[in-house]
Order: C-alpha cells, then structure tokens, then sequence
C-alpha cells in the first residue's frame, strides 16, 4: 500500500481504500498514505485520499503532516488540496509555513498565506 501512495497509482491503492484498506493506513515511521502521496508529489493521489476519509491532520513521528510533506517538495496541486480540504499550514512541529520558511519556499509561502487575507 505504501509503494503505490510513493509512486501515485491512484486507481489501485483507492481500490484497496475502496475494499477496506485503512484510508489512514501507518508504517512504522508514523507516515499516512496521504503523508506519503504528498511528500512525493502526487496531487491527483492526494485528493483521492482526501475524498476517502484520509486525516490530513495526521502528524508523523516527526511531527510532519501531509501539508508539510508537499511543502517541502514544491507541490503546489497537491498543497492546494490539502488547503482546500482543511489543512492547517501552522499544524505539527515541523509546519508546513515553518518549512517554507526555512528552505526558503516564496512561492509556497504565498500559496499556504492565501487565505490569511492582505497583509
């Protein structure tokens, strides 16, 4: 399950979601499916997570979430899924904002400041 959340085969793995195979599926590092799909830049599998009960609030052991993951990797579909679905650019100790911030991400600051209005 967790090799077709990396590699994006999003019919697959929301066949096996769809069968009953947890949405918020763990391996021993405390990544998600959704964690795991973000991380490696895969918006469409991302939203087909989303749309199944995946937690995008889901944080792993190290204090990582799915938003963060996509951060890190420039994602722009995929962090703007994990927006729109409710995820909080400020959650986890390694935020998805405090990420942007430290690799120095202006294009992913300024997608995940969006909806914070003008400043």
């Amino acid at each position: 399950m967790f090799d077709l959340a990396r590699d994006g085969h999003t019919d697959v793995l929301a066949a096996h979601i769809d069968a009953g195979v947890p949405a918020n599926l763990t391996n021993d590092k405390g990544d998600t499916l959704l964690i795991l799909a973000a991380y490696h830049g895969h918006a469409e599998t991302v939203a087909a997570l989303l749309a199944r009960g995946a937690d995008h609030a889901r944080v792993n052991d190290r204090g990582q979430t799915a938003l963060a993951a996509a951060t890190f990797h420039r994602s722009a579909d995929a962090v703007t899924a994990l927006l729109d679905a409710g995820a909080d650019p400020e959650q986890g100790s390694q935020s998805a904002l405090a990420t942007a911030m430290f690799f120095e991400l202006p294009e992913m600051l300024e997608l995940l400041r969006r909806e914070e209005g003008p400043s």
